[in-house]
């Protein structure tokens, strides 16, 4: 009697912390979080744990009550659900991890992401030299639609003085 109360208070704790953890939306965790918290409750149905009284119990009367007592089947099908949890948590972390890798090797990152936003040419002292912005626009290169993006915000700092 104590050996089951003490496995369903701990199977208890574990389902409740079990549905916390899928509130916050962490699925996986959660399912396996709830087939460890399975574990002690099924044990103690089977009639595999014992914690108190007599420790050792002969093997003829766990195969009388494994035929002739459904609550040692419904332990074995907690055990069974414990373990199809763990796997199914399992391949849902193969599949995702497959499915974040795309199969085959992407870049890193996209080719134009490399490139500064501000163009190449651009630093501390030539932000404000004319000859390094015209020559830019007249190129015709990807980078100089940046310029003219910043001409707007360039005359409202003007305007106000900075």
């Amino acid at each position: 009697m104590f050996t089951t109360t003490v496995c369903a208070a701990l199977s208890a704790a574990g389902l409740a912390i079990a549905l916390l953890t899928a509130y916050r939306r962490r699925f996986r965790r959660a399912t396996k979080i709830a087939a460890l918290s399975l574990v002690p409750v099924g044990l103690a149905m089977a009639g595999l744990v014992k914690l108190g009284g007599k420790v050792g119990r002969a093997t003829g009367d766990w195969a009388t009550d494994l035929v002739f007592k459904p609550s040692v089947w419904g332990g074995f099908g907690v055990l069974a659900v414990a373990v199809v949890l763990w796997v199914a948590q399992r391949f849902a972390g193969e599949r995702a991890k497959r499915k974040a890798g795309g199969g085959a090797a992407a870049p890193a990152a996209a080719p134009a992401a490399s490139q500064p936003a501000l163009g190449a040419g651009r630093g501390g002292k030539s932000r404000g030299s004319a000859p390094a912005t015209t020559g830019r626009r007249g190129s015709g290169s990807g980078s100089g639609s940046g310029d003219e993006d910043f001409s707007d915000i360039e005359a409202i700092l003007k305007k106000h003085g900075i």
